[in-house]
């Protein structure tokens, strides 16, 4: 189906607004009012730059309280009418959104309305124009869809029908299943907006807290089904209203919305995508360093090894057990530290991963190969993290680690390294790009987005969201700020699993490594919360272990100090826990700039 975005969903002048919903691919806009009103360019001229970006006028809007209101007012409801159709008829646009009136001279008086309504389509009609009449959900007396439709159907107009918007359906808890009941020809139009669910005033949830499909907690699909049942064939057009994209970039912001459409034909079956295939484990982490010898001696005290060199890079590839860490010395910028900036993915199709990241709009990574190198797939995730899609040790498809060579390092001794791999990532997003790559990481990778979490820090708020595979074998952990803030303030981890933290802690303080202290306030607490074995709580306290339950089973986890950007954690599941300890990281955050972790290494 055709895709359209309103400008007020966008960040920008009108010019501006109308370049990337363009070059993010949308067939056609809906122009908001108050864009036109600011533009410098006559209504003629936009219908021009539109033309020529390849780009439809779907709907002008909004036309505000214009029915059921005593005839004085209706007349000067009409005579602005006059000349809002006038203005579309340079624009090129032949339908206009007219909301439910919340005036305080409206009446409750549905038969005025209809009739109100209809000579309003008349004058609409004169100038070849459709008016698509939406209910807000804080209308004064017409607050419903099919409240609206029954005014709609009453007044009998050709040129009169109605506007379906998702937020207004569903905030108010509406049974959209009533749509199918409308003929598809009376639904002139069909906006979409998704939304986190709170309890607020919908006026307020909707001027603030709209987001794109897939990004909140309504059941878009559900709704669309009906709508596509009652035998709509307009656009599917998203009319979002965010103070976050109000002041982001319009053009990856364009891309995320697409993205969200792409995503929801697909779900309900009218749109083909290439078939996900999702990733099956970590296959390394990369850091990216001005400085190797830090974070070589970090991981040297973990236990790892130096295995192996890029043949033409200055790469290293560094392991325990499963855990695979490259440490990249080349393009790394000294301002910035150490930091993570490429994830390899374990896939049993690179190239079919690679296809639908591409058909999802991810920016395809360009990469100089020599003729030896491995093929390697690979797009960038909204924050700009390099995402491989790769294969180890499978016997038909190409191994990246043949782009290494072995090299011995004696200087890091052999530990057991039963049980070592990656547990997760921890990647801290632009403050603008926390909702977006939620939905990348589960439209593009498969992962499963859980709630977010809040998590108090000393000096302000994270927000915190995990995306998984089903089996737990890829979990990474998207973070923000709650301010936009300067983003190299938040450290990213990469945690590793180990079958015995306390032994893998030991070890590691024993090679000269450091461990996170943690204050003794918060084992005191612990010992009211749980109870240990003897002994057991000391050791913790004494190696700076922090602790958590739930029903699925336990939780050991502690810290190294930080390099650059980057710490680790090592971590120990027992049973089923399927949390990140996250009852603990405010502890972990107070400890971590008490030692200045932020800014250590």
């Amino acid at each position: 189906m055709r895709t359209s975005i309103a400008t007020v969903s966008l960040s920008g002048s009108l010019t501006e607004k109308l370049t990337a919903a363009s070059r993010a691919g949308f067939d056609g806009v809906e122009i908001f009012e108050n864009d036109l009103l600011a533009s410098s360019l006559a209504p003629a001229e936009i219908r021009a730059r539109c033309a020529d970006l390849g780009l439809t006028i779907d709907l002008y809007q909004p036309m505000r309280d214009v029915e059921a209101l005593p005839e004085d007012d209706f007349a000067r409801a009409l005579r602005r009418a006059r000349h809002k159709f006038e203005l579309m008829r340079g624009l090129g646009a032949d339908t206009v959104l007219v909301c439910s009136s919340v005036s305080p001279h409206a009446l409750d008086d549905d038969a005025l309305a209809a009739e109100q309504l209809g000579r309003l389509a008349d004058l609409a009609q004169d100038h070849g124009i459709r008016v698509a009449y939406e209910a807000l959900a804080w209308g004064r007396y017409i607050s419903t869809y099919d409240h609206a439709w029954h005014v709609v159907k009453a007044a009998d107009h050709p040129a009169l029908g109605t506007c379906l918007d998702s937020f207004h359906i569903l905030s108010r808890g509406s049974d959209p299943k009533g749509i199918e009941d409308i003929p598809g020809e009376k639904i002139f139009f069909l906006q979409l907006a998704d939304a986190p669910l709170l309890a607020m005033d919908v006026l307020q949830w909707s001027r603030h807290y709209r987001c794109f499909p897939g990004q909140g907690g309504f059941d878009l699909a559900g709704l669309l089904r009906h709508v596509l049942r009652a035998g709509y064939t307009g656009p599917l057009s998203l009319e979002v209203f965010n103070d976050v994209f109000r002041q982001s970039d319009a053009g990856p912001t364009a891309v995320d919305a697409r993205r969200s459409l792409l995503v929801l034909q697909e779900q309900v079956g009218i749109a083909a995508l290439p078939a996900l295939t999702a990733p099956t484990g970590v296959a390394f982490a990369e850091l990216v360093t001005p400085d190797a010898a830090p974070v070589s001696a970090v991981l040297g005290a973990l236990g790892f090894t130096r295995s192996a060199r890029h043949r033409g890079k200055p790469v290293d590839l560094w392991q325990r057990g499963d855990a695979r860490i490259l440490v990249n010395s080349g393009p790394a910028e000294r301002r910035q530290g150490t930091r993570l900036a490429a994830v390899g993915l374990e896939s049993p199709d690179p190239a079919a991963a690679a296809h639908r990241a591409e058909a999802l709009l991810a920016p395809v990574l360009p990469r100089r190969r020599t003729p030896g190198d491995a093929p390697l797939e690979a797009v960038a995730a909204p924050d700009g993290t390099e995402l491989f899609f790769c294969a180890t040790g499978h016997p038909r498809l190409p191994d990246w680690r043949a782009d290494f060579e072995d090299v011995q390092d004696a200087g890091s001794a052999p530990g057991d390294d039963a049980g070592w791999r990656v547990d997760h990532l921890s990647l801290t997003q632009p403050w603008h790009q926390f909702d977006e790559a939620a939905l990348f990481h589960h439209a593009v990778l498969g992962l499963r987005p859980q709630e977010s979490v809040d998590v108090a820090d000393p000096y302000g708020l994270l927000r915190s969201r995990a995306a998984t595979t089903d089996d737990g074998a890829v979990r990474i952990v998207l973070t923000v700020g709650a301010a936009p803030v300067d983003d190299t303030a938040h450290a990213q981890h990469i945690a590793l699993a180990t079958d015995d933290v306390v032994a893998a802690a030991r070890a590691h303080r024993a090679a000269g490594g450091e461990l996170l202290p943690i204050p003794d306030n918060y084992y005191d607490d612990l010992a009211a919360r749980f109870i240990f074995a003897d002994g057991e709580l000391d050791t913790y306290r004494e190696l700076g272990i922090l602790y958590d339950r739930d029903e699925h089973g336990t939780f050991r986890h502690c810290y190294t100090h930080t390099v650059g950007r980057v710490f680790f954690e090592l971590v120990q599941r027992d049973g089923d826990y399927r949390g990140y300890g996250a009852p603990n990281a405010p502890v972990r955050l107070a400890a971590q700039h008490a030692a200045r972790g932020f800014t250590g290494g």
